[in-house]
């Protein structure tokens, strides 16, 4: 099976769970991963933006990353999320970090520094030529401050063959359209929005990595399943019972809102890592009252 293969359906951006003094809780971890897998998701990404690594050491990744081989035992592809804002940082972590048992790596495009599109080209031309695995870009201009062009994607996806698909979170249908069009055959779009999974699938994408099939992973992969197999009539209807989810998920900041979500079903601590900080009560209300309403549909 090609790695194109492995990686179509539904990956989760899979969050980390902490426990009230903030070290991890890898009890809660092992439940969360077999969960997941026993709902038939593809793939899990770790140490992504939802699993929190912007509040994590790269030892704590590489503990990370080692649980989740360990438990996982390869009943799944797994994606590790390696990335950040300073270049030679990310090379000196391609070097240090072990990462076999995993099948490619994700890498957000660089944050904050805010550079031009050249920088970002360079910055992923220098990752694709030291990469220890096949790299999955990351355009999140929401997060990162600056979005990666229509033609920055298609240079890096002409030139880098160590960079196989891009996780596109713009939001912007004439990005992704474009993208479709003009890129090799070979190179993946893969949704990194959960509210518009259907419609990029409709153009072409190969799947999502998802935040809210952390905690509905069973029937957010059927939906994405069904659009990959052409029948978007049958997917509207889950892709519709959780639109409101989905966006209640984010309007307190994610990963706290799929973090409230799980530890109502039992899952996980409702903890994060400073900054980040649980929902207010009235998003509580809000959250609960969804997922009564997801449940009885």
């Amino acid at each position: 099976m090609s790695l194109q293969q492995k990686l179509t359906g539904t990956g989760i951006a899979i969050i980390t769970p902490f426990n009230e003094d903030r070290s991890i809780d890898w009890a809660a971890f092992e439940n969360l991963i077999n969960f997941w897998i026993e709902n038939k998701v593809e793939y899990l990404v770790a140490i992504g933006t939802t699993g929190e690594s912007a509040t994590q050491t790269r030892e704590e990744e590489q503990e990370v990353f080692d649980f989740v081989k360990k438990v996982t035992g390869k009943r799944v592809p797994l994606v590790a999320g390696v990335g950040g804002n300073d270049t030679h940082e990310v090379l000196d972590a391609f070097k240090k970090m072990k990462l076999d048992g995993f099948d490619a790596i994700l890498s957000v495009s660089p944050y904050y520094n805010k550079p031009r599109q050249e920088g970002i080209y360079q910055h992923y031309k220098a990752l694709n030529d030291a990469a220890p695995l096949p790299i999955i870009m990351y355009n999140v201009p929401g997060r990162t401050g600056m979005s990666v062009s229509v033609e920055t994607t298609l240079r890096i996806a002409h030139d880098c063959n160590n960079i196989f698909a891009t996780k596109e979170a713009s939001g912007s249908f004439e990005q992704i359209n474009q993208i479709m069009k003009n890129k090799p055959s070979d190179f993946m779009l893969i949704s990194g929005d959960d509210a518009i999974t259907l419609p990029m699938i409709a153009c072409g994408a190969k799947g999502l990595i998802s935040v809210i099939a952390n905690a509905y992973p069973k029937e957010y992969s059927d939906m994405v399943r069904l659009c990959l197999a052409g029948k978007f009539e049958e997917a509207l209807p889950l892709h519709l019972k959780y639109l409101d989810m989905v966006d209640a998920l984010f309007k307190e900041g994610s990963p706290s809102g799929v973090k409230y979500v799980l530890n109502k079903m039992g899952y996980c601590k409702n903890t994060m890592r400073l900054p980040v900080v649980p929902v207010s009560q009235a998003h509580e209300a809000k959250l609960d009252g969804l997922m009564a309403a997801v449940a009885n549909r």
